[in-house]
């Protein structure tokens, strides 16, 4: 076979399992209604591999099938296309911008609702509530943790988390400007530490889909960190124009370090807080 003919069935594979993707994801949204259409098509493709070797299958249109007739295959699927990684204080930096920026704003706000979007297994948000209360916050604040998957949700909600994982946590935490004893806010059992339920008394915990679900409040604050890299860019902009649309003017909008409003179509509303951290704030 000459090199072109080689590069030209490179490319029909290529073309076929786009096609194969995207029958894929059409057929999930119109039998599930879970919407990935509009994810970015690289990481789709990883994703949908590692489920296709670990059920045992080998081609995309085999997964469909099986997903399409096996409520059980999509609950797997699901938590592969659910970005799952995260951290206590993940990216420490982010955690002390916020604290010197912006916490001092939310004390001249009677009552502060904040939504963390995309929450994975809560480690960001018991993360929000331990330096809520630790400035002194935590009484008049609500937050709002939302994610697609309830399995990761059920996680989120019990609070506890690998011991393994806790010498990270702790670094981060102190890197982030923590002004306690980061083990006080947890109990070692085993090889699980069980966080404080009083971090989440103020949270609620629900099911939100950022790609088909409408506002569901004004918030003061939202956070969507490291999500909106795995959307392409119309999807990006319909996220972005949901969360204009559910924040209070001069509210704070917290993004991934890779994420970014500039080139959007909400750009012109915010103004930088802290462009580095990616901490923006509404303006109009």
């Amino acid at each position: 076979m000459s090199a072109e003919q080689a590069l030209s069935t490179t490319q029909e594979k290529a073309d076929l399992e786009a096609v194969e993707t995207h029958l894929l994801m059409e057929g999930i949204f119109r039998h599930y209604g879970f919407d990935f259409r509009d994810y970015s098509l690289p990481s789709l493709k990883r994703r949908v591999w590692k489920r296709i070797y670990e059920e045992g299958l080998s081609t995309i249109s085999g997964l469909q099938e099986k997903v399409l007739h096996d409520p059980s295959c999509m609950e797997r699927l699901l938590l592969d296309l659910s970005i799952n990684t995260t951290a206590m204080f993940r990216d420490p930096s982010f955690y002390l911008a916020f604290r010197r920026q912006v916490v001092p704003l939310l004390r001249t706000y009677p009552f502060v609702r904040i939504w963390h979007a995309g929450c994975s297994t809560g480690e960001e948000v018991y993360s929000m509530a331990i330096l809520l209360q630790e400035e002194g916050l935590y009484d008049r604040c609500r937050i709002y943790a939302t994610d697609i998957n309830e399995s990761v949700l059920q996680k989120a909600k019990d609070g506890i988390f690998p011991i393994a994982t806790m010498q990270e946590n702790t670094a981060n935490y102190m890197a982030a400007g923590g002004t306690g004893t980061f083990s006080e806010y947890y109990t070692a059992r085993y090889d699980f530490a069980i966080f404080r339920p009083s971090l989440r008394e103020n949270v609620v915990f629900a099911q939100h889909n950022l790609v088909t679900d409408a506002s569901f409040n004004h918030f003061n604050v939202i956070f969507c960190r490291n999500v909106l890299i795995y959307f392409n860019n119309t999807l990006q902009d319909r996220v972005q124009k949901l969360f204009l649309n559910s924040m209070e003017m001069f509210g704070i909008l917290g993004l991934g370090k890779k994420e970014t409003i500039r080139y959007t179509a909400v750009a012109d509303s915010y103004d930088d807080i802290d462009r580095d951290e990616r901490l923006y704030r509404r303006v109009r």
